[in-house]
């Protein structure tokens, strides 16, 4: 056959016009479910996917079930905007929102992806937000993933049920549901975006056989029972928990399924004067939100429970057994989780006044709790408080985690401590210290959307390395690299911990002995 100079000049120009035509065209994939189109981020090399479907509405009939799947669509979808958020039962203030205001039609998800992503090549990062498990959404500036993304991973957040949408647990549901099984939605909703990316994320260049879950307060929370959930084995390979691990008495509910039930209904039998499931599902949010909200007539704290579905048994007790799942992880918390409501309380810390406290609290065992919590200067009590109430509140819980997963797991754990102190801003006092969530936008890199901090070389520096030692662990399990401080694994004898700092370095834990004091107590009770 002769091939004539025109015929391959044509062949030149129809490979020309495709590639032109990919290249001009990255902003549109093709998901399960259609076709979304995407924009460019701030940087010209990542694109930006926001507000796509990973779930039907959860509205009418679907209020207080297990998320179902969303509906397929033609054409082109826009995906430029986040989608609105979950109904909120609470706020707190220094949490600014980019969407279109709530919503019980809210379950949607946002991807960030370099725009020379090969297919099914890059490592995947998936967010959960914290708020308490009664706020919180996607579209805080704080939480964009650009940044990180453009450290060679792709990051997803996703938006999921909240309060008493998605933690409201009852007989009734219970019995319409064919796991018998109820509360937990925001859970499910949660396991429901990890199934998505495990269908659709080789499609922006993920791989989906390497998925970090990631979260921060009742994110890492979720992230400690995800792990835990036999719904979730095999979605993800690895996790990074920021202050919270579902293992403690104030872990943020986790009663039992049984017991959720009952309280929930007495609820609406007081709230509505009704528990018929039906009925309730007809009652408009913004009523069911101002009952769980009323101070008159005080409702339940509405968060996860031990439903025997997506948790068969308590996340300890799973990890007792060594049935989560078996990945690496890192976790730690902020060194002053709780530092400023106890320098900014009325009732101020006093050595005689934690003295007298730690007789009350502990009685026999005092004198052994003063020995870890020193008060022999007031100034000295005012730190062992702000130790002490950062314990309670998070640390300890987040402390237990880890210690599970040394002991029943067969993967690699590495533990930090975010020590850094703010320099204060809008929200903050300088003298607020590392507060609880100063970590957020270190790790994504999104310093600069935090209203009125002026920011120090140290931060930034800081900034820098949390972002290499979280994408480094994302890509290989390992959060070291080339130019970063070395972090050894938290293991057995001496667990050194990976402090992060102005001068970020390793060190043997310096509070383990008040972690196994906080243990012994609690084992007595």
């Amino acid at each position: 056959m002769i091939i004539s100079r025109r015929s391959i000049g044509l062949a030149a120009c129809c490979v020309l016009i495709a590639s032109t035509a990919f290249a001009a065209d990255p902003l549109i994939v093709k998901t399960a479910t259609g076709k979304v189109q995407g924009a460019l981020a701030s940087s010209p090399q990542i694109r930006a996917f926001k507000g796509i479907p990973y779930a039907a509405p959860p509205v009418g009939d679907l209020r207080w079930k297990e998320p179902q799947p969303a509906a397929k669509w033609q054409g082109v979808r826009k995906a430029t905007d986040f989608g609105s958020r979950c109904v909120q039962t609470s706020s707190f203030p220094d949490m600014t929102y980019h969407d279109p205001g709530e919503s019980e039609d809210c379950l949607s998800l946002n991807v960030w992806t370099p725009v020379n992503a090969k297919h099914g090549k890059l490592p995947v990062m998936v967010w959960i937000y914290g708020g308490g498990y009664t706020a919180g959404t996607t579209s805080e500036a704080r939480q964009d993933g650009e940044f990180l993304a453009q450290r060679g991973v792709i990051v997803v957040t996703m938006n999921y049920r909240l309060g008493i949408l998605g933690f409201y647990a009852h007989p009734g549901l219970t019995a319409e549901s064919p796991h018998h099984a109820s509360g937990n939605y925001g859970l499910l909703d949660q396991n429901a975006a990890l199934q998505w990316v495990r269908k659709n994320i080789a499609a922006f260049g993920g791989d989906p056989n390497n998925v970090t879950l990631f979260g921060e307060s009742a994110g890492s929370f979720s992230v400690s029972s995800q792990m835990a959930s036999p719904l979730s084995k095999g979605l993800i390979h690895k996790a990074i928990g920021e202050s919270g691990g579902a293992f403690s008495s104030a872990s943020l509910g986790f009663d039992s399924r049984e017991l959720t039930e009952a309280r929930d209904a007495k609820f609406a039998e007081a709230a509505f004067g009704t528990t018929d499931i039906a009925k309730l599902r007809q009652i408009p949010y913004a009523d069911l939100i101002k009952a769980a909200t009323s101070r008159t007539q005080p409702a339940p704290r509405f968060g996860p429970d031990v439903d025997g579905y997506f948790l068969p048994d308590s996340v300890p007790n799973i990890y007792a057994a060594g049935k989560q799942a078996q990945i690496p992880l890192l976790a730690g918390w902020n060194a002053g989780e709780m530092q400023g409501a106890v320098v900014m309380s009325k009732n101020k810390t006093t050595a005689e006044s934690f003295k007298a406290q730690a007789e009350k609290d502990f009685g026999s065992n005092a004198d052994k709790f003063l020995a870890l919590y020193p008060a022999t200067s007031d100034e000295q009590a005012v730190q062992s408080a702000i130790d002490l109430a950062g314990d309670r509140f998070i640390a300890h819980s987040t402390w237990l985690w880890l210690e599970a997963q040394v002991k029943t797991g067969h993967a690699p754990v590495y533990r930090y401590l975010f020590s850094l102190g703010s320099p204060g801003d809008k929200f903050h006092k300088a003298e607020s210290g590392a507060f609880h969530s100063d970590d957020i936008e270190y790790v994504f890199g999104t310093l600069d959307v935090r209203p009125e901090a002026v920011w120090r070389p140290e931060d930034r520096k800081l900034s820098d390395q949390m972002g290499q030692y979280w994408t480094n662990f994302a890509k290989t399990g390992n959060p070291n690299g080339a130019g970063l401080p070395e972090w050894p694994t938290y293991a057995p004898e001496k667990f050194p911990i990976m402090n992060l700092d102005r001068t970020s370095a390793a060190e043997d834990d310096p509070y383990r002995a008040r972690h196994l004091f906080l243990t012994e107590i609690a084992a007595k009770k």
